[in-house]
């Protein structure tokens, strides 16, 4: 059995050698035919250096070179792409995932006949606004998304036909919570703690605009509330028109000042806005899946032919 391990690496320069250390040695309890894939994501430190000098000592370590920074999801699903192992463990390199959750998840998988092992937070991470904004995030997916995702990490392993049923998805902007929900095959999650060792990168402005591409690209259900609330607006305008005429013609009252003209203009000029915002988002996610850009871009690939990783293994 093969097992193949992929990171993926932005500012993890001083985690890269510990994690090596750890998932070497989590991996050696299962095989020793393990491929070891490190992504670099366009990473501004020393992170694809010290990658590399990795690979120097250990021909099991592939490094795939991005041309940029794609982002976490993306450098994610192409590492994926790359990896051939029966088994795939797909796990984040800084450490707040512990990588000896590879025993637990194949403990697991096997014992269970699942397709997919992934962790799920108890409770999340970090300072009071990394938790409140993460929890905002989540609830804001959960209450808007058709299949709504919940404090999931990283870590997961999984089947290779598992894998290539994931990566087959050519959605560009679908983030992998939602793709590993959508595959479907045999899932099972584990409750598991995260550490916070650094500084997360997932800014409120960043896990917002997390959440409206989520929704615009993998829900109708926005589209439905929006629906809802013109039909609302609108019975509720045709309500107050049939009071006022009613008690024009009862009791000869009119309506007047510009008060309430003023307030019922500006309340459905919000309304307008709002909906044209809402179908604005969903045409720009259209716009990019239509576009069909490649996925990420490789500068380069650090990987040592099969036969000659076989040959380094069995010299003396």
């Amino acid at each position: 059995m093969k097992l193949s391990v992929v990171a993926t690496l932005y500012r993890s320069a001083p985690y890269i050698e510990d994690f090596y250390r750890r998932i070497r040695a989590a991996s050696a309890a299962i095989t020793d035919d393990v491929e070891i894939i490190l992504v670099n994501d366009g990473s501004p430190d020393d992170s694809l250096e010290r990658a590399l000098a990795l690979r120097a000592e250990d021909p099991q370590v592939t490094v795939l070179d991005l041309a940029r920074n794609f982002g976490h999801h993306k450098a994610m699903v192409t590492g994926l792409a790359h990896a051939d192992g029966d088994l795939v463990f797909l796990i984040d390199s800084d450490l707040e995932e512990p990588p000896e959750l590879l025993a637990q998840f194949h403990g697991e998988l096997s014992s269970g006949g699942w397709d997919i092992v992934y962790g799920v937070q108890a409770s999340r991470k970090g300072g009071w606004f990394e938790r409140l904004s993460g929890a905002a995030f989540f609830k804001l997916v959960e209450l808007l998304s058709d299949t709504p995702p919940r404090n999931l990490i990283t870590a997961r392993l999984m089947t290779q036909d598992f894998v290539r049923a994931l990566v087959a998805h050519q959605d560009r902007q679908a983030q992998l919570s939602y793709l590993t929900a959508l595959t479907g095959f045999r899932q099972h999650a584990v409750q598991v703690e995260k550490l916070a060792n650094s500084p997360t990168t997932y800014s409120f402005a960043r896990k917002l605009d997390m959440a409206l591409k989520q929704i615009t690209t993998t829900s109708t259900r926005l589209l439905y509330l929006v629906l809802y609330l013109g039909g609302a607006i609108s019975l509720l305008a045709v309500c107050v028109i049939l009071y006022y005429l009613l008690r024009y013609l009862t009791h000869g009252v009119g309506v007047s000042g510009y008060t309430s003209l003023i307030m019922s203009i500006w309340f459905l000029g919000g309304v307008t806005l709002l909906a044209l915002g809402v179908i604005g988002l969903y045409i720009s996610s259209i716009l990019v899946e239509v576009q069909r850009r490649p996925y990420t871009h490789l500068r380069a690939i650090y990987r040592t032919p099969r036969a000659a990783v076989a040959a380094s293994e069995i010299a003396p």
